[in-house]
């Protein structure tokens, strides 16, 4: 039975891989290859579905569930954790829901759906220098993966059999548990909002590029009040912390000419959140479509003038894994604010292989503001950093 689920697992990813990422069979020992991130992100794959051409009104709970007219959807968790004792740990997980093909949704009770989850779990060790994550994949099938909005009568849920996202209370987003992995390596953690939804660029409609439907819809909870247990080769560490969640839908967010991006999401210690990414050329410069905002202890939200926004690359890693050479290490300097950050990755090992290869990890924050020294943490994001991508390796990007 093992062997024929690992048989039927390897027919699911080798399917999605050629939906998806038509180079992505040879991404391991590649990395993350420009091209087979714009095949999955580009306008070029997007006939048939809805696309994203303006803002629209968000509309919660509604919006917390999925959208399956569009064709790419991810609900996305990362966070920083600590035992009473200060052992350090990061995560991630993210749900990702894919369409086949562009057409009515099926729902999840047969195996007639065109939907694809997949699901990506990632855990940071600090102390012991350990980066260890799992991925998986599925068809909707009967209760095996899917995702619901919230309605009066039951809460939210995102799920890819036993790994899920799910509500405490109907009609309500949060407070929500995460739950993934195994003995060997899970998550258990109650996350509550401590700041309401910020709707990211203008009102949630987010532009990526210049064409119509370059756009995704995306809005953030960008702290998180995080508690639980996370499991690391059979042992069991109780955690608090600091969580941050991205939900984003779309059918075509990236142009041709860009090859990837640097997101950097980031919790100051005098209760601010900072979002900032660069999209990156092919050329290796940035795009245009730079967006910086800053969340206030209060949750009010200010969009920065992305020009006075500086990022400088400080050092290099290169994957023993793949031979990726990506970023490590930042200053952003972020004029509107008077701050310097210095951003630097808590272990340089943070590289997630799979499907699709990409760096995210948990990175610790410091520098000066107006009012002297500033300290934090958070999470950064890098994709499109391959040895066939077109881009010089170090590029700035989102």
């Amino acid at each position: 039975m093992r062997r024929l689920v690992a048989i039927l697992a390897l027919l699911i990813a080798g399917a999605l891989a050629a939906w998806l990422w038509p180079r992505a069979q040879g991404s391991a020992g590649n990395g993350d290859a420009g091209g087979s991130l714009v095949d999955a992100l580009g306008a070029g794959q997007s006939a048939g579905y809805r696309v994203v051409t303006g803002p629209r009104r968000l509309v919660f709970p509604r919006d917390d569930g999925p959208h399956p007219g569009y064709r790419d959807e991810w609900w996305y968790f990362t966070g920083n954790l600590e035992t009473a004792a200060g052992r350090h740990f990061g995560f991630e997980l993210t749900f990702f829901r894919v369409a086949l093909a562009p057409g009515k949704a099926r729902g999840t009770a047969d195996w007639s759906g065109h939907q694809v989850y997949m699901a990506h779990l990632a855990i940071t060790d600090v102390r012991d220098d350990r980066f260890r994550y799992r991925e998986r994949v599925s068809r909707t099938g009967p209760g095996i993966a899917g995702a619901r909005a919230p309605t009066a009568k039951r809460p939210f849920r995102v799920w890819l059999h036993d790994w899920s996202a799910t509500g405490k209370r109907p009609g309500r987003l949060f407070p929500l548990t995460l739950s993934a992995g195994s003995d060997a390596l899970g998550v258990q953690l109650n996350l509550h909002s401590e700041k309401p939804p910020v709707l990211q660029g203008d009102h949630g409609y987010s532009r990526k590029g210049p064409a119509p439907g370059e756009a995704s819809y995306y809005y953030s909870f960008t702290r998180l009040a995080t508690r639980g247990r996370l499991r690391i080769g059979g042992r069991t560490f109780r955690v608090t912390g600091t969580s941050w969640m991205d939900h984003e839908w779309s059918s075509s967010v990236l142009d041709h000419s860009q090859v990837g991006w640097d997101w950097f999401a980031l919790h100051l210690d005098d209760g601010r959140d900072l979002m900032f990414y660069r999209l990156r050329r092919r050329d290796g410069q940035p795009s245009r479509y730079t967006y910086a905002i800053v969340v206030d202890p209060r949750g009010r939200v200010r969009h920065l003038d992305a020009a006075r926004v500086h990022l400088e690359v400080t050092g290099h890693w290169q994957s023993p894994h793949s031979g990726t050479d990506y970023p490590s290490g930042w200053r952003l300097t972020l004029r509107p604010l008077g701050l310097t950050l210095r951003v630097r990755p808590m272990i340089r090992d943070q590289e997630l292989r799979g499907i699709v290869n990409y760096w995210e990890g948990a990175v610790d924050v410091s520098g000066q503001g107006r009012h002297g020294t500033v300290r934090g943490q958070g999470y950064v994001e890098l994709t499109g950093y391959g040895r066939n991508t077109d881009a010089g390796a170090g590029g700035s990007g989102r």
